[in-house]
């Protein structure tokens, strides 16, 4: 235990000032998103801008790679609240919508298929032990991003598991604060699922809206 808390002393110790920037404004996204609020897409925008050249600089072009597209849906993702919104209620919020339990079989099992080819293509180019692991997570967020852009209220229970999956892939790889940090989010991805279930069952009746 003591030699635990000693590495996340040393991890703390050594982290940079724009780290510490990217991980406050990404838990600020995720709190914002939860309570939908269109302001969690700027926070995301300049985390995931700042994450994006960490990673470079630290050669990890994966995680770059993902970073980017986080980018690019953040753009959307403020576009399309704000565009969308208007059309949905009076008081300028767009409403929660939902999927059906069909869409989410087919996505899951597709996504894993995608993960598991993902992850055997790699593998000869990349001596990670938890390359799989790694894969589900990318492919995963990757798809779950486009729900929370959507508002699509299941996006939650996705993050659930991503985070616990990538909570435990970070701390097993030796990041014990990244993998703290995800532990909060999972935390979070809780609270967001309670909060967005509210909204919805407190709308008027549009099932599966788009």
């Amino acid at each position: 235990m003591s030699d635990t808390m000693a590495l996340l002393a040393s991890q703390w110790a050594s982290q940079s000032g724009w780290e510490i920037i990217a991980v406050v404004l990404a838990l600020a996204y995720v709190w914002l998103a939860a309570r939908q609020n269109i302001w969690c897409w700027p926070c995301a925008l300049v985390s995931t801008a700042i994450y994006s050249w960490l990673f470079w600089e630290h050669t990890l072009p994966l995680q770059t790679v993902l970073n980017v597209y986080y980018l690019g849906m953040a753009v959307y993702g403020w576009w399309h609240w704000r565009a969308l919104a208007n059309n949905d209620n009076d008081n300028g919020e767009k409403e929660v919508t939902t999927r059906p339990l069909a869409y989410h079989l087919v996505a899951v099992v597709t996504l894993l298929l995608i993960s598991i080819l993902l992850a055997g293509v790699l593998r000869p180019y990349f001596n990670a032990q938890f390359l799989y692991v790694d894969a589900l997570v990318t492919v995963f967020s990757l798809f779950t991003t486009y729900l929370v852009t959507q508002k699509v209220l299941e996006n939650w229970l996705y993050w659930i598991v991503i985070n616990m999956l990538a909570a435990w892939l970070y701390w097993q790889s030796g990041l014990l604060l990244t993998a703290v940090l995800f532990l909060g989010y999972f935390g979070f991805a809780v609270y967001g699922y309670i909060k967005w279930r509210g909204s919805y069952l407190n709308q008027s009746p549009s099932p599966y809206a788009a």
